[in-house]
């Protein structure tokens, strides 16, 4: 995998890839290079991580191998398995070649992460899996080897980078949080959440992205089931440009709420607070970002 001089250039590459990030991501990210470490990101959903572990693959010209965690994943649905059917078409066909070598291995992720050198391995939302595959993932995180017991140790070259990422729906264990290098990502403030708005969607207009991200902003402060992400804040301003809106207005917002909100209480909750007071305050606030000159937040 190829290395980064500073952190500076590090966070550059990660810009050319679309992807800001503040000064402290920047560092732990360099550090977990350097260092040869995991990096476990937790925050918020939407926060941008799974996307940090996409932007890496790109800044480094590397593989993206991805394990999705969910309750009750085993080591078949994330090392190795066999398959059977092609196992029983060769006994039956009266073939040479041992039912379990690795003719007929399944590589799973982690055992794919082991056979590419340089890879980016991302382990996503650990938190959805069981107390068992932390403890096997674990061990793997450990000496980047695994054994197959019908075919040996099969260890990696070279360690792969791995980004490990959690919603908080539960703890983590500590000794799993030992083994990595940790950061914590928030919701962007304004500013920093406009130019994400701005490098994702060149074409959506300054006007519109300022409005779009004020008004989710402000969303955030309130006591909702799940507040918008990123992801969703790009989505609400490209449904207004799709619409062929330069700005957001209240009929319009109340139209594509659903895009921005994805529960029916929030949704609810937000036409009843008083979506028009909303959209006049995010113009508001738009409005006197442009006149600061976006100083709201350093990107």
């Amino acid at each position: 995998m190829p290395g980064f001089d500073s952190i500076e250039a590090l966070r550059d590459a990660f810009t050319r890839q679309r992807y800001l990030m503040d000064e402290g991501l920047g560092t732990v990210v360099f550090l977990a290079l350097k260092l040869r470490r995991p990096l476990l990101v937790e925050g918020e959903p939407g926060v941008g991580k799974t996307e940090l572990a996409k932007a890496l693959a790109l800044a480094t010209d590397a593989p993206l191998i991805r394990l999705q965690c969910y309750e009750g994943i085993d080591v078949h649905h994330a090392l190795y398995d066999w398959d059977y059917p092609r196992q029983m078409l060769h006994l039956r066909a009266g073939g040479s070649v041992p039912l379990y070598s690795e003719e007929f291995l399944v590589r799973r992720p982690l055992l794919e992460a082991l056979a590419h050198p340089g890879a980016v391995l991302l382990i996503d939302e650990l938190d959805r899996a069981d107390d068992e595959f932390e403890a096997f993932l674990l061990e793997f995180l450990s000496d980047f080897q695994v054994t197959i017991p019908e075919i040996g140790v099969v260890k990696a070259q070279e360690p792969p980078a791995v980004v490990i990422t959690s919603n908080r729906t539960r703890d983590l264990h500590e000794a799993l949080k030992r083994r990595c290098l940790y950061h914590w990502i928030d919701h962007p403030d304004l500013k920093r959440e406009v130019a994400i708005a701005r490098a994702r969607l060149p074409g959506v207009g300054e006007r519109l992205a300022h409005q779009v991200c004020a008004f989710v902003q402000d969303l955030r402060w309130l006591d909702l089931y799940r507040s918008p992400g990123v992801g969703e804040t790009l989505d609400w301003a490209e449904a207004f440009h799709v619409l062929g809106r330069d700005h957001i207005d209240s009929a319009t917002a109340d139209r594509t709420l659903g895009t921005l909100l994805k529960e029916r209480d929030d949704l609810e909750r937000i036409r009843g607070a008083g979506l028009e007071a909303l959209v006049e305050r995010a113009e508001e606030r738009a409005t006197q970002f442009g006149r600061d000159g976006g100083n709201g937040g350093a990107v």
